[in-house]
């Protein structure tokens, strides 16, 4: 089966690293449904897609909206071979975990830990007729931190258990995978026209591979994980950092 015969659904694809992934897989011949609470962006994203893009507006915290994703998604492209679980809050800093208040808490682990599950739990049944793949993403702070982050952190370390879970539950017939990103430059991706000041020298020559990191680069594991050339991959974590979690960091 081609590309163009395969439809995907990225969650959060508007803006940042879901920007890149549903460019990238709309460029690589897929039919790609993506959802995101930022509906003006993302009607905009899909007006470029010269049919190939359907976007639809959602909250993966709620299962109401989540349903009605799959449905649509489903109802659009008359199949669902790959979901990609991208949505999420992205800024890890909450402040000393003494004054974190519940419901920020909680909304973080409604969003990126308790969505990606919503999302599987309604799919499952759509990817199965095709032996389909899921991706999570979770983060490299699931394996390190900074100071004052521990409910993201708890949610991306929650993606990697979630993860290994549905792959032995749901396999053989559908793969689960997810991905952790380390630093990734998503300035540029978040459906504005302001012009993005350039990164300096050691922000990228502090990676060992020389670079920070991009949504593309993300987007492209994503394609080969969801791909029949991964078809022996199933339940592992792919950290994409250019490095940085196996680089020893010391005050000199």
């Amino acid at each position: 089966m081609n590309h163009s015969e395969r439809v995907a659904l990225v969650t959060g694809g508007a803006k940042g690293i879901g920007r890149g992934i549903v460019r990238h897989l709309a460029d690589d011949g897929w039919k790609v449904a993506f959802s995101d609470v930022d509906a003006p962006v993302g009607e905009a994203l899909a007006e470029t897609g010269e049919g190939r893009l359907k976007f639809i507006h959602g909250d993966v915290a709620s299962e109401t909206d989540v349903e009605q994703m799959v449905r649509l998604a489903h109802q659009w492209g008359g199949r669902l071979d790959a979901v990609i679980n991208n949505a999420g809050i992205a800024d890890p800093e909450t402040g000393p975990v003494e004054e974190l208040a519940l419901d920020r808490w909680q909304r973080r682990l409604d969003v990126n830990l308790t969505g990606p599950f919503l999302v599987a739990k309604h799919s499952v049944p759509l990817l199965r007729k095709h032996r389909g793949a899921i991706v999570n993403m979770a983060s490299t702070r699931a394996l390190q931190s900074e100071p004052n982050t521990e409910a993201y952190a708890a949610t991306k370390g929650g993606i990697v258990a979630l993860t290994h879970s549905l792959a032995i539950s749901l396999g053989p017939d559908i793969r689960v995978n997810c991905i952790s990103p380390g630093w990734i430059d998503t300035r540029a991706f978040q459906g504005g026209s302001e012009p993005v000041e350039p990164l300096t020298k050691p922000d990228h020559q502090q990676h060992p591979a020389g670079r920070v990191g991009t949504p593309y680069d993300v987007a492209a594991l994503v394609s080969f994980l969801i791909s029949p050339q991964a078809g022996f991959v199933t339940g592992q974590n792919f950290v994409i950092d250019g490095g940085m979690v196996r680089k020893m960091i010391y005050e000199e």
